[in-house]
């Protein structure tokens, strides 16, 4: 389903279709000194808004589908680096490398390393004039649980110890995992450059100060008002449509 914002593009250029479409009816007697306003230049700039929104709808499923893959590839993540941990437990390595490991671990997961206090935990602190403050530990954008992700594998290459008998938890197939992880983070990456453009260049077609598609459909709107009035069939057919700048 199409965001608000998306569906909002398109509906201020088919309000501009229709200014453009009332002041052609208009006749001679809509002939307003600004270029930019004139009927021609109304439905040329409605014209090019709407190649420019295609332009990002056409970019989009590339960048949603690549979005989709790497969100599907991380998935097994969490269980799978817990099975992990309790893989190298289950060794006579010490106590302060499976320390590390947790650390990593939790990172890998997004888990804090301490309960995040309740409310009612936080007015205890607060009666008893402590100063609450917590620090958001949250590590879980794809490139921080990659990195994690690789210092876990990198420990683990260095923990002699360590070679579990399923295939799954071995370092080459850990080594394998995170090489697909960052291929698909990494398509990411590259269809949101194209996608990014798209919807710069729609945003300076549409919302630009002055010159964009919203500016110029009030700036005739202005002009529609002085010269037939306030009150006048004219104004009124154009007042209801509206032009507004939406989330990008």
């Amino acid at each position: 389903m199409a965001s608000t914002s998306e569906t909002g593009h398109s509906k201020n250029v088919a309000n501009m279709d229709e200014l453009a479409s009332f002041t052609l009816g208009y006749g001679p007697a809509y002939n307003p000194t600004k270029p930019s306003i004139k009927t021609d230049s109304l439905h040329e700039i409605s014209t090019i808004a709407r190649k420019a929104i295609n332009e990002v709808n056409g970019t989009m499923p590339v960048y949603s589908n690549a979005v989709a893959d790497r969100e599907a590839a991380f998935i097994p993540i969490s269980k799978l680096v817990t099975r992990v941990l309790n893989a190298l437990k289950a060794t006579d390595t010490s106590a302060q490398v499976i320390d590390n490991a947790k650390t990593l671990v939790r990172k890998i997961q997004g888990q804090r390393a301490t309960p995040k206090k309740t409310p009612e935990q936080k007015k205890v602190l607060e009666a008893a004039g402590k100063e609450v403050v917590e620090i958001s530990s949250s590590q879980m954008s794809f490139n921080s649980r990659m990195e994690s992700f690789d210092k876990l594998i990198k420990l683990l290459t260095n923990v002699p110890l360590y070679g579990p008998n399923e295939t799954d938890l071995t370092i080459d197939s850990l080594t394998t995992l995170y090489n697909n992880l960052r291929d698909k983070n990494a398509a990411v990456l590259s269809a949101a450059i194209p996608l990014s453009n798209a919807r710069l260049t729609r945003n300076d077609i549409l919302y630009k100060t002055d010159t964009g598609l919203i500016d110029t459909a009030r700036n005739a709107k202005f002009y529609i008002k002085s010269l037939f009035g306030a009150t006048s069939p004219q104004y009124k057919q154009v007042s209801k449509l509206g032009f507004r700048k939406y989330p990008v």
